[in-house]
């Protein structure tokens, strides 16, 4: 009995073990290039950085395996996440389409064949169908044109398309009041991205009781109604006191008059890194989780996300982005600073969600080099605000958040050139025609 429960505890010490994130290799990887990280590395609480990388190790039949570390990771230090939320909204929303019509097949009341049941589909709510949004309470507005749509229609899908090329803000508003509050706090639960709540609109102002209210819609197909989304209260509330919610020394109100007390966050998005990295990997490697864990999403779907995630916003037609307003690394912060004048290397893709706002950059990326058969998964957030007062737009993105996530994804990239694999990835999955 006593050799059993030794072997035990050893057992659950040794898994115990592996469990334990490594908090060391990245503290010491950034020393070791302490000219690019100088200004973080003596300032890391200042700065609020924290960093997730996951190498990623295939196995003879290419299924991945991960292993991460850490530096300064803290799920209940409170940064603000800006448009990194936009992300799970979208994967929300395309799994309510599919629940929507998996509802109608069921109404069906008869089996049907393969063929019925693509082309019952193709028939109902889908990506392309007209998404007409109204509105029903104050603030709310309507939308029935979209002109960056090929047809001038707005729709599911390019709303999603402009999330992921130029982290569109409206777009990510027209898809919270399709999904819903409450829905989409659902199902972070479902996935159980605990320490995460989506509770509001971005960039216009939603505060308090308009947040809960979500609009009316409708989708056509033609002229034909497919679906009518009804205005949504959420009387819910969702409680979360990660510490540093109230921040600096003033802000600028609405009026932008100077309020020289600290900013309260306590009442906007949380979303932790650590719950945004496990989206991500949830979203590329779908085969290494559970299958009700897995999102309600079919392949073409996953492909869309894949595609446009990892598009520079000049390689697409519709919408279209141009030159100099929009350029290739326009929304990729890590590997390339979101500079104007990178270069951009044709075997690298990054796909990827960024966020940046009051002084806070995010990038939530996998980085991919399909010559070298490298690939690894980096999540970042760095935040500059060196008034110590928010909404004034006096924040230091080009010369300290930038260059850090730059610096910090080029180091990490030349360390996986060099790191030596059993078996190299095979990446097909990830490479599209643009």
């Amino acid at each position: 009995m006593k050799v059993y429960l030794t072997c035990l505890l050893l057992m659950l010490s040794v898994i115990a073990s592996a469990q334990e994130m490594d908090t060391v290799f990245l503290k010491n990887l950034l020393e070791s290039h302490r000219d690019l990280f100088e200004h973080v590395l003596n300032h890391p609480t200042h700065n609020e950085v924290q960093i997730l990388y996951t190498q990623i190790d295939r196995d003879e039949n290419n299924m991945p395996h991960f292993r991460s570390y850490s530096y300064r990771l803290n799920a209940n230090h409170y940064f603000y996440p800006a448009s990194t939320v936009k992300l799970p909204t979208a994967i929300f929303a395309l799994e309510k389409m599919n629940e929507i019509n998996m509802k109608g097949l069921v109404m069906q009341q008869r089996r049907l064949t393969r063929k019925e049941m693509d082309k019952f589909i193709e028939k109902g709510l889908n990506i392309n169908s007209t998404m007409i949004t109204d509105s029903a309470f104050g603030g709310q507005t309507k939308v029935t044109h979209d002109s960056t749509a090929k047809n001038g229609l707005p729709s599911i899908g390019n709303y999603i398309k402009k999330i992921l090329l130029v982290s569109d803000n409206d777009a990510y508003n027209r898809l919270y009041e399709f999904v819903g509050r409450e829905e989409i706090n659902q199902k972070l639960k479902k996935y159980n991205l605990n320490g995460t709540r989506i509770i509001g609109r971005l960039a216009i102002g939603d505060k308090g009781e308009s947040t809960r209210h979500t609009n009316p819609i409708r989708f056509y197909n033609g002229d034909k109604l497919v679906y009518e989304k009804p205005a949504l209260y959420d009387p819910n509330e969702y409680p979360m006191h990660p510490e540093h919610m109230v921040m600096g020394k003033g802000y600028l109100d609405s009026h932008d008059k100077l309020v020289m007390e600290p900013f309260d966050f306590s009442h906007n998005n949380i979303y932790p890194l650590a719950d945004q990295q496990m989206v991500l990997k949830r979203l590329l490697f779908p085969e290494t989780f559970p299958k009700e864990q897995q999102y309600n999403l079919t392949d073409e779907q996953y492909k869309l996300i894949y595609k446009y995630m990892s598009m520079w916003p000049t390689e697409s037609r519709y919408p279209t982005y141009s030159p100099p307003a929009y350029y290739p690394a326009y929304c990729k912060w890590l590997f390339y600073g979101g500079d104007s004048l990178a270069v951009i290397k044709p075997h690298i893709r990054i796909f990827d969600k960024i966020g940046d706002s009051y002084g806070y950059d995010i990038d939530n990326a996998y980085i991919v080099d399909f010559q070298n058969k490298v690939e690894f998964m980096l999540s970042a957030v760095v935040q500059s605000n060196d008034d110590d007062i928010y909404n004034d737009n006096k924040y230091e993105y080009k010369t300290v958040c930038l260059p850090f996530m730059k610096n910090l994804a080029q180091v990490i990239y030349q360390y996986e050139l060099k790191r030596e694999k059993k078996y190299l990835p095979d990446l097909k999955k990830f490479k599209f025609r643009y």
